[in-house]
């Protein structure tokens, strides 16, 4: 990660910024009515930013949804596209789970879609969370969807 990147948790995101990171996503966010069904709920959940430190343009964003007391999951993950491949994705994870178990959470979920749907962009999302050492707990095939 840059040195001058600047992570921060707000109590809700701003959707037009969401919508506008995931409008430049097409391959993991290209459904219209996801697109400003996940922006609206950023308005009303905590979402974690990471900037530039000489800019204040969001390079990437997570928003999380509570559970209750001691779970919560990521509702979406998005970093731009020029900004992919530099530790963005895993900074946000970071201060989204130590900000997390700080708060007595124990539980934190990640739903992606699985192998039975193959796709590199889908692959790839799936190696992230794998490397940072989340493991699959079910699947449903995708025929069943």
């Amino acid at each position: 990660m840059d040195a001058s990147m600047e992570v921060v948790c707000h109590d809700t995101g701003d959707p037009a910024v969401v919508e506008e990171v995931l409008r430049e996503l097409p391959e993991w966010f290209g459904i219209e009515a996801s697109i400003r069904d996940d922006a609206k709920h950023a308005g009303r959940h905590p979402t974690y930013t990471a900037t530039d430190g000489h800019s204040a343009e969001v390079r990437g964003l997570l928003v999380l949804t509570s559970h209750g007391p001691t779970s919560a999951e990521v509702h979406l993950l998005a970093v731009r596209p020029a900004a992919h491949r530099r530790g963005i994705g895993r900074a946000l994870m970071a201060a989204a789970e130590r900000d997390l178990r700080d708060d007595g959470v124990a539980f934190l979920q990640v739903k992606t879609l699985g192998p039975s749907r193959p796709d590199r962009h889908d692959d790839a999302t799936r190696a992230f969370y794998l490397a940072l050492d989340y493991s699959p707990l079910e699947e449903h095939p995708a025929d069943s969807l």
